[in-house]
């Protein structure tokens, strides 16, 4: 979305904002925020609810915080209500910043021409605290539970007084002295039946009371929120299938505070937080209802989203009418409710994309390009059968007549020659080039444009090299190394591994023998054999303890294993570990991609692990630095001297995450390489897997993927990353392995492709392998340059720099 310059608007025009929404009782602080863009502050019939739209993350945190600020300046008693999880990160941290620095000048001088007067230092100590959520059971010790957050985040880094909060503590809900909720619900699950039936057992007779005794809290909790008036001012971010605190969609607009069941998307969002989909899957959860939110009339109400990937959610819950469907739709019986939202999570708000398009003096070959294959999505025709009454019946549509004028269907007809163009692209032969793969994580490159890779590997004058920049140890659960860290004991215990012993083999630089342990495992799949494969696993898993411990001596690794199965069974599902552990997660992650490439026939030199420096698992990660997470970069590049170099190329996220990050680091590494070598030839392809997807207008690279193809990924996929066999951490989007979803984009994408060009464009085509196409990889090519200048536009979107 476009911006404009702004001056700072003066009182005449700020009298004028606040007379025009008078209905909506805009804040200063709102007032001054509307001035700043181009944008109205509701389009009505479209949008249902007030939406402020700011450019970027850190800029959406701070103006929660002085939203949130401001309120409570007004409201020195209220009841406040506000979110866990990254998102509010940078609510949270200039809620501090300016409670820390209030008396500072410069603080004061930002605080006013924000909207705030500085006289009156909010008093955090009279608030009321309501917490919104919380996994049931759960103990609030852990660092993964909300209540653990709030305290630590809110209680104490706001100042807020104990006493005066509810707090939703659930090791102690449903608990007796005799009978404490985490011993009767030992497994976390909660059978809600019991409500209803009789207890088949003496354990269900515990649990039944335990449920009663829940629920008996949740109506106390739900009548201490209605004595105190209701909440008077709740922050919330927003799930992917749009609930609110747990309210998941399908939530009834008058529920209360209640343990209920969630659904399938808020299980894989949480699966990072509990430590895999194994663990929050069924898990039950007590949350706040949308008729809690909503019980005050003249409560603030502010939903916050950041990123592309919420947009289509963002969008649905602002512009569709009050619905279960979507949990934010109940926010419309509130004048005070606000969605504040980045550009990226408002690329779905039409209107609002309208006025960006329609500032726009000419339209870029993208703009066009996506208008027309829109509008034929639309229509349900094919681009060249489109008429001008097809676009006359989209908004956007008008907008590229007036701009096109009689020049409409020449730029028709240019969209066409584009998509083929990308095509043919994208069977372009290559030889005697040289690529670096990289990637954030250890299966997204396969997952991105494996289908890419297995044209190019077929001119062995190509050469590959594969660059991992994390350890990727979040990925890895306590279960799935516990059962590796056996099964090699075992290995140990029957002295397969004792000639072996006496050889070098184990020797951290004896690359033949890494070799060999991929061989024999891919041996093992080739014959079905499980045993050798593993073997092979537990030969590479000995190397890696040995390697962490430091220590070759077999007795004591014998040892320290049981003391690692022990770790790893007793300690809660998504604790952030140690750094040796982390080290040890990290290492069967970079097995798994040296499987991978073994697939293909490339030895284990073939393959870099970098291990970034700022990946280490907190909530709040630190980003990359010049000195520490550049060099390895740079180093890699003087060494394998690319022609190409692919990375991960997403849009705005909700934050700085890993993918981000390491774009960041690498965009830097190429702009210093380019400027060390003097080589302006190499070309970067961007590329995008199951988090992110290319409109087909942003990609300039259309790889066509057979079935033999879609099978080698899902077949590759499921033996190489053994540890993601069972999508322990999976997309919301989808209820399995990752290698199903990757199949499932690449079939849509061949699709589009398919109907924009029309059925018999693949039938009947002259070129065999368009003919066996039945799926699509979009890849985006790059100049260094035009990396930089998306990398520069990301980091301000991000981190506002």
């Amino acid at each position: 979305m476009s911006s404009k310059d702004q001056k700072s608007p003066n009182a005449k025009e700020i009298d004028q904002i606040q007379k025009r929404y008078k209905k909506y009782n805009l804040s200063g602080v709102e007032t001054l925020a509307i001035a700043d863009t181009p944008y109205e502050l509701l389009y009505s019939p479209t949008e249902k609810i007030p939406t402020i739209i700011v450019d970027n993350f850190p800029k959406l945190g701070k103006l929660a915080a002085l939203r949130f600020i401001e309120w409570v300046q007004e409201n020195p008693d209220g009841v406040i209500s506000l979110p866990t999880g990254k998102t509010p990160e940078h609510f949270i941290k200039w809620v501090q910043h300016y409670l820390r620095n209030w008396d500072n000048k410069d603080t004061a001088k930002d605080l006013e021409n924000n909207g705030i007067k500085i006289t009156l230092k909010p008093a955090m100590k009279n608030l009321h605290f309501v917490q919104i959520d919380e996994f049931y059971p759960m103990n609030p010790n852990q660092h993964n539970s909300f209540n653990y957050y709030v305290q630590k985040f809110y209680l104490k880094g706001f100042g807020l007084d104990h006493k005066k909060a509810l707090l939703l503590d659930c090791s102690k809900i449903g608990s007796t002295p005799e009978n404490p909720a985490l011993k009767v619900f030992e497994s976390k699950k909660v059978d809600l039946s019991l409500r209803y039936r009789k207890p088949k057992n003496y354990l269900e007779v515990l649990q039944k009371r335990a449920v009663e005794l829940v629920d008996q809290f949740c109506t106390d909790y739900e009548e201490k929120i209605r004595q105190l008036g209701g909440i008077g001012f709740f922050l919330g971010g927003i799930g992917p299938d749009g609930h609110i605190g747990f309210n998941v969609a399908g939530s009834d607009h008058y529920s209360t505070t209640r343990l209920t069941h969630t659904n399938y998307e808020t299980e894989a969002a949480a699966a990072g937080d509990l430590g895999g989909i194994e663990v929050s899957r069924g898990r039950l959860v007590i949350t706040i209802g949308l008729n809690t939110i909503t019980y005050n009339k003249n409560a603030t109400a502010i939903i916050i989203a950041a990123g592309e990937a919420k947009s289509g959610i963002v969008a649905n819950s602002i512009e569709s009418e009050k619905s279960i469907a979507y949990p934010a739709s109940v926010l419309q019986r509130l004048p005070n409710a606000r969605f504040y939202i980045t550009r990226g999570a408002a690329t779905g708000l039409n209107e609002r994309a309208a006025v960006d398009l329609d500032l726009s003096e000419t339209l870029s070959h993208e703009q066009i390009d996506r208008i027309v294959i829109n509008t034929s999505f639309n229509a349900n025709k094919p681009i060249m059968e489109l008429s001008e009454a097809d676009f006359k019946n989209e908004p956007f549509g008008r907008i590229f007549l007036k701009k096109a004028s009689s020049n409409w269907k020449s730029l028709k007809e240019a969209t066409i020659g584009r998509i083929q163009h990308n095509l043919n692209e994208g069977l372009h032969y290559h030889e005697n080039k040289t690529f670096l793969h990289t990637a954030p994580h250890h299966d997204d490159i396969m997952l991105g444009y494996l289908a890419h890779i297995q044209d190019l590997i077929v001119n062995p004058t190509n050469k590959h090299h594969f660059a991992y920049m994390t350890s990727g140890f979040t990925a890895v659960t306590n279960s799935y190394v516990c059962g590796l860290l056996e099964t090699m004991l075992k290995y140990i215990n029957d002295g397969y591994f004792a000639p072996l012993l006496n050889t070098d083999y184990f020797d951290s630089k004896n690359m033949d023998a890494k070799n060999t342990e991929a061989m024999m495992y891919l041996d093992g799949v080739a014959r079905g054999w499980t045993t050798l494969k593993k073997e092979g696993h537990s030969r590479r898993m000995l190397r890696n303890i040995m390697l962490v411990l430091e220590d070759d001596n077999i007795d004591n690794i014998k040892e320290r294993t049981e003391e690692l199965i022990n770790y790893f069974n007793t300690q809660y599902p998504g604790k952030k570990d140690l750094p040796y552990i982390q080290q040890l997660k990290g290492m069967v992650r970079e097995w798994e991609a040296d499987l991978v490439w073994a697939y293909f026939g490339f030895t284990t030199d073939s393959v870099s692990h970098l291990r970034l420096g700022f990946y280490k698992g907190d909530i709040f990660t630190e980003e990359p630095t010049m000195e520490r997470d550049v060099p390895p970069i740079l180093n890699l590049l003087n060494q394998v001297k690319p022609d190409y170099v692919s990375l991960a190329l997403d849009p705005e996220g909700s934050g700085p995450d890993t993918h981000y990050k390491v774009l960041q680091a690498t965009a830097h590494a190429l702009k210093i390489y380019e400027e060390q070598t003097g080589r302006k030839d190499i070309r970067v392809l961007g590329y995008r897997n199951v988090w992110f997807k290319y409109h087909p207008c942003e990609a300039n690279m259309y790889i066509p993927v057979s079935l033999s193809k879609l099978a080698v990924l899902e077949d590759s996929f499921l033996e190489a990353f053994a540890s993601q066999k069972n999508a322990s951490f999976p997309s919301y989007a989808f209820d399995g392995p990752f290698s199903g979803l990757a199949r499932r984009i690449q079939v849509h994408q061949y699709v589009q492709i398919k109907d924009l060009l029309g059925p018999q464009f693949f039938v009947k085509n002259q070129d065999n392998r368009l003919r066996a196409t039945h799926g699509m990889v979009f890849l985006k090519r790059l100049t260094i340059k035009e990396l930089c200048d998306f990398s520069a536009q990301m980091r301000k979107s991000t981190e506002n720099r």
